[in-house]
């Protein structure tokens, strides 16, 4: 298998960091020069790409989507309000 560094495309997590989203280390810090707008910003584009790829998984699994919707109209019938 050859050596990740002698791609000609590496993976972005590969490149050095720059810009806003480089304090994203796992902490609930945030950079020195973040805003709430870029924040925003950045989660909804985390929720627009999340969504995607439930869209995407629905469409290439559609027994576990027939499963899943089964299901949970089996919950919604049996739940007491």
């Amino acid at each position: 298998m050859p050596d990740r560094d002698s791609r000609d495309d590496p993976s972005p997590r590969a490149q050095p960091a720059t810009g806003p989203e480089t304090y994203d280390n796992g902490s609930n810090e945030t950079g020195p020069c973040e805003t709430d707008a870029e924040r925003r910003r950045r989660r909804a584009r985390f929720l627009r790409d999340l969504a995607e790829a439930r869209e995407l998984r629905d469409r290439v699994q559609p027994r576990r989507v027939k499963v899943a919707r089964l299901r949970h109209a089996m919950r919604m019938r049996t739940f007491r309000w």
